[in-house]
This record gives structure tokens, sequence and C-alpha cells, in this order.
């Protein structure tokens, strides 16, 4: 388990228990968590923890032999896949097209000598139903609706460990044990054993708890509470009508397939209300509610836009990877004057000039969300106040990626690349700075939503700072 972290609706765990009944085999699920992957963190480490003991209470009670790893420092778990794997007949793993995860299995795999096997279960429709990246939403939306009908019915089990019958492994062998002991999760995200790891502990944990219940909990509020809320609403940061499942969907926590399998049954859909029409249009292709189709376009064609693209193009994370007329613009702006302009350090302790992008910015460090609106303010301030576009880049991901609960993924870099030109258009006037890349204001938003109570909680005022 590295990008699936789950028990429930899980394509990976689905093959592995095929593989297990197919060979009449023990079945082991091995979950590690790395210590010296980029930007880990004591907030990082603490949800993955809280889904590992999620984890370790499904698999008790089953067949299934759990065995968490907790690697103490940079490159002590190194050897344990190929240990476990001379003991195994067949691996299986969770895809993932970001971050370090594919590097991670491609120098993995050639290690052990039985087949491994990597299972795609990012999406509802899958990453090799497509051999081209899209540059705008509305082809990839278009295509989509093309395509995902048939999809739809291939849906990975709501819970494969329900009436289980397997062979038991009693034990791993004891050297593995010995040099690898397994996690003792048990208060392992507590501030005290956090301060063992050699991470930073300095991005303390969040208020928002990780794990598959935590994620199943947070889905319910969302459809039960704030989904008829959410197409007219999601925008305005006072009226707290996101869904909040990017973490939980980013760890691996919660399936896509999930979310819309709990979203159709309330809305008694069938794929027969599927719309004929698949012009790339925003809602009525669903045959759902107007509040369903707006989050819907959200959850998959925005989100599969972005992993669609990470899984085409090895760059994904490179100022070299946006389209040419972005790039050309942002080029033929790059020695305009920047008043203000501000490094990375500023920009992190939240000092700039803008109450507004001040309030974003606490909003990440102290909980390691922003809302999505002011997200995307956030990173077009920062192109605007960066001494150049590469360097405006290199701020956006280094803070997405230290303090976003769902940073370091697809759907992160999506809107961080947005925010210089990906999947958008050349917008007119051209402007200093950003030349025809889509311009956004503080004044123009703080006009278009409502912020009142967001700017008490996270404003200047309330840090005891005034500008």
């Amino acid at each position: 388990m590295t990008a699936s972290r789950r028990t429930r609706r899980s394509f990976a765990l689905e093959r592995a228990l095929y593989w297990a009944h197919r060979l009449d085999k023990p079945l082991l699920v091995f979950e590690p968590l790395r210590a010296g992957y980029a930007w880990a963190s004591d907030r990082l480490h603490a949800f993955v923890l809280q889904g590992m003991r999620d984890n370790a209470a499904r698999f008790a009670g089953t067949p299934v032999h759990y065995f968490p790893y907790l690697e103490p420092e940079p490159g002590a778990g190194s050897g344990l896949l190929a240990a476990l794997g001379k003991q195994a007949a067949v691996i299986v793993t969770d895809e993932s097209p970001c971050f370090f995860l594919p590097r991670m299995l491609q120098a993995a795999a050639p290690r052990v000598d039985v087949l491994v096997e990597s299972v795609d279960g990012n999406g509802l429709l899958p990453l090799r139903a497509t051999e081209r990246e899209f540059l705008r939403a509305y082809d990839f939306r278009r295509y989509l609706q093309k395509t995902l009908p048939p999809h739809l019915s291939d849906f990975p089990t709501a819970d494969p460990l329900a009436n289980l019958r397997l062979p038991s492994l009693a034990a791993l062998p004891s050297g593995v044990t010995r040099r690898w002991p397994a996690a003792k999760l048990a208060g392992a995200d507590s501030r005290e054993e956090l301060a063992r790891l050699p991470i930073d502990h300095a991005v303390v944990p969040s208020a928002v708890a990780g794990g598959e219940r935590s994620a199943r909990r947070c889905l319910t509020r969302f459809l039960d509470e704030t989904l008829p809320r959410y197409a007219a609403e999601r925008s305005h940061p006072d009226a707290d009508a996101e869904s909040g499942l990017s973490p939980y969907l980013h760890f691996g926590h919660l399936s896509v397939h999930e979310v819309f399998a709990q979203l159709a049954s309330r809305e008694g859909w069938t794929r027969s209300a599927l719309g004929a029409r698949a012009a790339g249009q925003r809602e009525g292709f669903w045959g759902m509610s107007q509040p369903s189709e707006s989050f819907l376009d959200e959850l998959v064609t925005w989100r599969e836009l972005g992993y669609g693209f990470c899984s085409q193009r090895a760059d994904y994370d490179r100022y070299e990877s946006l389209p040419a007329w972005s790039r050309a613009t942002l080029e033929a702006h790059a020695s305009d004057v920047r008043d203000p302009c501000y490094g990375l350090e500023e920009l992190e302790r939240a000092a700039t000039h803008d109450e507004l992008w001040n309030a974003a910015q606490r909003e990440l460090v102290a909980t390691g969300r922003m809302h999505n609106y002011l997200r995307m303010l956030w990173g077009k301030k920062i192109l605007e106040w960066s001494s150049s576009p590469r360097a405006a880049l290199t701020s956006m991901v280094h803070l997405n990626n230290k303090y976003a609960l769902d940073g370091r993924d697809p759907n992160s870099y999506s809107g961080i690349f947005w925010c210089l030109g990906r999947f958008d258009r050349p917008w007119f006037p051209e402007r200093p700075i950003v030349g025809t890349v889509r311009f956004m204001s503080s004044l123009n938003t703080k006009k278009k939503l409502r912020l009142g109570r967001y700017l008490e909680r996270w404003g200047d005022a309330a840090q005891g700072r005034l500008f």
C-alpha cells in the first residue's frame, strides 16, 4: 500500500486477493511510511499514521496479515521489499503518476524475482484509456463524456474483506522482523513519537484527522449537509461549502469510486440517466441534480485532467511543461519591474502588503488546507510578486507541498500550473508581468466573495499585525 491506503473500493487490494485465492496463498499487506521523502513532516506523517491505524483495525480478525512499517531514518527500509519478495509468489501494488511513487516502483521492481503488478485505481477513467495529454478542460471533458460510460460498470468491490476466506500467515520471517520491526501504531502520531523521527517538526499536525474512518465521516457530512449548497456557495470562504475530501483522496484513504457510488445512490441514479449528448458541457451530462453535477465536474473532470497530464508528462512539475503561449508571454515580461517583489521567506511568513493573501497563507500554514478559490488568487499573486516566473513556480510548489495535506498530488500541480497558464487560454488586455496569463486581483475578489468571518479569523488584525 503506497497510494491507495485503504481497505474499501481498492482495485489493488482486490487484485491481490484474486491472486491469493487463485494460488491458495496467504496475503500480506505491506504499508510503509518512508522518512526521507521531500517535505516529510509531522503533519504528513501524522495523517498517514492515523490511516495506518485504521487499516490495522480493519485487517484485524481477517486472514490478511498486515505489516505497517515506519522508517526510523532515511534509507533504513532499503532492502525490505526485496526481503519480502523472496517469500512471495506475486507482488501487487497501487499505481500513482505523481511525486516519488513512480520512481520508487521503477527502482523496486527489478530487485525482486517475482511478478510485480501495478494497479490503477486513480479515477473513474483508467489512466490508459487515453494516450495523449489534454491542454484544456473543455477538450478533456468532451473526451471523458464519450469514453467514460463503459467504465462506470467496472467499480472495485465495496468491501473486499467481507466474508474473506484465505490461508493465514502465522508470522513474517524472523530475519525480516528483527531488522525491520513492524510499527507500533498506538500513539505513533503523537508529537512525542513524531519528535523521534528525522522529519520537519515545525510543520505541526493538522486538526484534520487522517484515515479511512475520518474520510468516510467527511464524505457523509458533505453529502448530508453541504452538497445542496455546493454549487451556489463553494466559492465563498465564509460559507464553508467545500467538500473537504481532497486530503483523503490524495492519500488514498478514500476512493473516487466510493464518492461517486454514494452520490449516485443518494440521487437514485443509474447509467441510463447519462445524457445522450457528449459535447463537453459542464452540467447536464450526468443526469443528476445541479449541485451534484457541479461537484462531479470538479471531482471527475478537473481531477482526472490532472492525473492524465501527470501520467503522460514526466515533466509535469517543471516550468517547461507550460504551454508555449504562456511561456512566451511570461518570458516577454520577465524583465518587467516587480513592485512589490517578495522572496520565499517573506511569502512563507505571510509578510506581504495584501491582507487577503496573508490570510490564505496563514490558513495553509496553520491547518494544511486553503480555500480553493483563494488558492487560485494565492498563486496568481505569487506570480505577480516574484522576481521571475520560474521563481514564482518554485515558491508555489514549495509552499503548497510543504504545508498542504493535499499537496504533492496531480490535482495540486494542476492548480499551481493553472496560475501560470496550463489548462487555460490567453486573456486580454495584455498586462505587465503576467502578459496574457489570466489576471486576478485581491480587490475584485473581496468585492465578489463573502469574506467577513474568514478575515476575522485569518486576517492581519486577528494576528496582531497591521500594515
